[in-house]
């Protein structure tokens, strides 16, 4: 089974190794048609602290790091 790996952009890096990362949907209402954004925030796991918001990076599932945290962030790609 493969890991899962999604694309987002950092909105938060106060935590020491740890960064949130929203990820924005674009999804269709099924009656009304109209274009809706939903926002998914993962806290995901940064060894050495080197990210800052704004980044845009990939993220990867992994083990329960903590309670929360079960992602790792993989590559920066902007």
């Amino acid at each position: 089974m493969t890991n899962k790996e999604i694309v987002g952009k950092i909105i938060s890096n106060k935590m020491n190794k740890t960064v949130t990362v929203a990820i924005n949907k674009k999804t269709s209402h099924k009656k009304y048609k109209k274009i809706l954004f939903k926002t998914k925030k993962y806290y995901a796991h940064d060894e050495k602290n080197q990210y800052l918001i704004g980044d845009i990076v990939k993220i990867q599932e992994t083990r329960p790091i903590s309670k929360q945290k079960c992602w790792k962030v993989i590559a920066k790609l902007k």
